[in-house]
């Protein structure tokens, strides 16, 4: 009684399913287990065993071999082809002594082999140190988890950290450098310079600190993205949301005469307004400065849509992961990428047809992030050989998530 009493005092707390088919056998395993503070469930054979481990897995199961129609091999040889229940320990409990018989438990995945007839202190004790392993690898598995978990965060912080030290070094150190350049011209001649060069330097020095601003703007909403953990989704206005980007480049799309096209009625997302608008900003951007041909006379032709994933084309259905999404896009007439920059585009700092349009390479990488942040995708897609490129995103169907 000494021996059971110090027992209950180191005893792990665990559920165990007890499989036997002799009456006595399984009153007594239980009746001992449930006397230590186990939670004990019984199984007459195999197949009520299986039953009973796949519908509630146990902690442990205590198993005996020879039974008929089933016998503890087969039990235990479908229990670790499960996924579910691989992972319980299985203990085998049996009047077979043989070397063989014990080997063959061992390869079929079994923890350890008590023979019949069993010390009541004996079972007792392995019980308790297999949970209590059990319950270590569980932690184990879920510490790793959370490693896991925090190596991918740092991973995506180191890579926040790599964009603004790249922009500081490169995006900012440009055009600080002109400010700094422009401002000293004025400071030494500013005397002897006529009023249209002053001017002149002026607009550069402002046009110069526009850029920067942009640059760092870009850099806060990274790092928004990034430090919020709770967003509030909301059903989506897109209708002002675009109109709201497109103000943005009324200057840019006078200039260019470019082609605006949206549609009337917007399907009802779910998103964070502000960073949808951003979203929206930086494809209508993309689409203005790589659309249409200068040199040709062809006008920037922009084309904005919608559509959920069911009317969508069947290489866009492939790729994306949610049923309910709705697909939002923008389609430009420009010249198209190759598979290399569609591979590439979404990473900070690529920038394609240099020779025709700058930028501080942070954009689409923001829009992948906020929509990755809001549950969606994104994407390009060529529409043909020098045929323009449509970018995508998805955003769940707000009437589909309420539901």
């Amino acid at each position: 009684m000494r021996a059971l009493a110090q027992h209950r005092e180191t005893t792990v707390a665990g559920n165990i399913l007890v499989v036997d088919d002799t009456p006595a056998n399984l009153r007594l395993l239980s009746g001992m287990l449930v006397e230590q503070g186990y939670k004990v469930r019984s199984a007459p054979n195999g197949k009520f065993a299986l039953m009973g481990a796949k519908a509630a897995p146990p902690d442990l199961i205590l198993l005996d071999i020879n039974m008929p129609d089933m016998n503890g091999y087969q039990v235990c040889e479908q229990l670790k082809a499960d996924p579910n229940t691989r992972d319980i320990p299985v203990i085998f409990i049996s009047a077979l002594d043989q070397t063989e018989d014990k080997i063959k438990a061992f390869t079929l995945g079994g923890v350890d082999y008590i023979t019949k007839p069993f010390q009541i202190e004996e079972v007792l004790a392995r019980v308790s140190t297999h949970l209590a392993l059990h319950a270590l690898q569980r932690q184990l598995e879920a510490t790793n988890q959370e490693l896991r978990a925090m190596n991918v965060e740092l991973t995506a912080s180191n890579a926040d950290l790599d964009a603004f030290a790249h922009t500081v070094a490169h995006d900012l150190k440009s055009p600080l450098s002109i400010i700094v350049g422009f401002s000293s011209l004025l400071e030494n001649r500013f005397a002897d310079m006529e009023p249209d060069s002053i001017a002149e330097n002026l607009q550069r020095i402002t046009h110069t600190g526009y850029k920067m601003r942009d640059i760092i703007e870009s850099l806060l909403l990274l790092a928004q993205v990034r430090q919020m953990n709770t967003i509030e989704m909301a059903a989506l206005n897109m209708d002002a949301i675009v109109n709201d980007a497109l103000a943005r480049f009324t200057a840019q799309i006078e200039k260019t005469q470019a082609e605006i096209i949206f549609p009337d009625i917007w399907p009802v997302a779910a998103g964070y307004a502000p960073w949808i608008e951003e979203v929206w900003a930086n494809y209508i951007g993309n689409a203005l400065k790589y659309g249409g041909d200068t040199e040709a006379g062809i006008a920037p032709r922009v084309e904005l849509g919608a559509s959920l994933l069911d009317t969508s084309t069947e290489n866009l259905r492939a790729k994306i992961q949610n049923p309910n999404a709705i697909i939002f896009f923008v389609r430009d007439n420009g010249p198209g990428l190759s598979p290399e920059e569609q591979a590439q585009i979404f990473t900070p700092f690529k920038r394609f047809h240099r020779e025709k349009a700058e930028g501080h390479g942070l954009g689409l990488s923001i829009v992948q992030r906020i929509v990755e942040k809001l549950g969606g995708q994104v994407g390009v897609e060529n529409v043909g050989d020098g045929e323009g490129c449509v970018f995508w995103f998805t955003l769940n169907n707000f009437t589909k998530e309420r539901a």
